[in-house]
């Protein structure tokens, strides 16, 4: 599920212009990888693990957004629409992390989303399709990703009849699908060093319109590939009231892609060990035990970095942790081990709305 909430100061009226996400859409590939400028919020978001050759190992963090505060056209430089991008490197060897983001409107090309140049961009932050590749490049002050991934999986569609569902009410929804498991190569910039890394990546797309009120204090994600070519995706939803919302779900998919619904029924996230954040102060868990019963499932997961939040520059995002993990447990009684990525947002400030 995507996850980073935005707090979008967008009168109702202006929300009642776009669409909500519904059951019956019908998914269509490759358009579905672009805009869908009826809905007003979108984002591409992608994570993985890389390794270099000297066992150096890194994970990233690349995230493009795209907000409308009208569905209606306007110039390229109106503020119809509002692009925001996230880019962070994880040293877990070298335990350092870093982050930038940026906001832009489309101008003359500062940032967009083009279906027939099969590209998505916030100045030289891009991602580029060509075929089954993906071509993704991120140039910061001090850091810089360069690679190309290559989907092993057809996309999944979460959630149940095109419909990821995040409460009861009309609105409290999104359309969901994610590539699983992206074969990854390329080169990592940091400390000026060059280093030629390999490895997995995770790539999430959804669209939705959210409801102006949320009953939602936060929410913990996670998404896990193991060494069986399996993967799972999680999301747990905290409610203001206190406990976990019954609309938290996840998505199982097997070695051959094929891919199961998990209700809140199915699983259990139970945290752990607890991380202080010395900026925000908020208590993140960095260790996560997890059950599927009926998938005969146990799992722990910690990461190898405890200091992976982004601490916000502006009034619009909140702070929130996003960062490598790493697996181990046992799957139909066999062992596994893995990678994946763990974001948990509402810990510093409860979210306002969005999803």
């Amino acid at each position: 599920m995507s996850r980073l909430l935005l707090i979008l100061l967008l009168a109702s009226p202006a929300l009642a212009q776009f669409q909500s996400a519904a059951p019956g859409y019908r998914y269509e590939f490759p358009r579905d990888f672009f805009n869908h400028p009826k809905f007003q919020t979108e984002w591409w978001y992608y994570t993985g693990n890389l390794r270099a050759a000297n066992g150096h190992e890194f994970g990233f963090e690349l995230t493009f957004f795209r907000f409308g505060i009208s569905p209606r056209p306007q110039s390229p430089w109106s503020a119809n629409t509002v692009y925001m991008a996230h880019f962070a490197l994880s040293d877990l060897t070298g335990g350092h992390f870093v982050y930038r983001e940026r906001f832009n409107r489309a101008g003359p090309g500062f940032a967009g989303i083009d279906a027939d140049r099969r590209l998505v961009w916030n100045g030289n932050w891009k991602v580029q399709w060509r075929g089954n590749t993906q071509d993704l490049q991120a140039v910061a002050d001090t850091f810089m990703l360069n690679l190309q991934m290559n989907s092993l999986k057809p996309p999944v569609i979460n959630g149940r009849d095109g419909v990821s569902r995040k409460g009861p009410g009309p609105g409290e929804a999104s359309h969901y699908f994610s590539l699983t498991r992206l074969a990854s190569r390329g080169v990592v910039k940091w400390k000026r060093k060059s280093y030629n890394v390999s490895g997995s990546a995770w790539m999430d797309h959804e669209f939705f319109t959210a409801p102006s009120e949320s009953k939602l204090a936060g929410w913990d994600w996670l998404c896990l590939q193991l060494d069986n070519d399996t993967e799972f995706m999680f999301y747990r939803l905290r409610l203001k009231s206190g406990g976990v919302s019954p609309y938290s779900s996840g998505t199982y998919v097997d070695a051959q892609g094929r891919s199961r619904f998990l209700s809140h029924r199915d699983f259990t996230l139970v945290p752990g060990a607890v991380w202080t954040s010395p900026r925000t102060h908020a208590r993140y868990p960095v260790e996560w035990r997890i059950e599927a019963p009926e998938l005969h499932l146990k799992l722990k997961v910690r990461t190898p970095l405890d200091s992976q939040e982004l601490v916000s520059q502006n009034a619009l995002a909140p702070s929130y942790w996003e960062g490598a993990i790493r697996v181990a447990g046992e799957d139909a009684g066999k062992p596994v081990r893995g990678v994946g990525y763990l974001e948990m947002t509402g810990y510093a400030h409860p979210i306002s709305n969005g999803y």
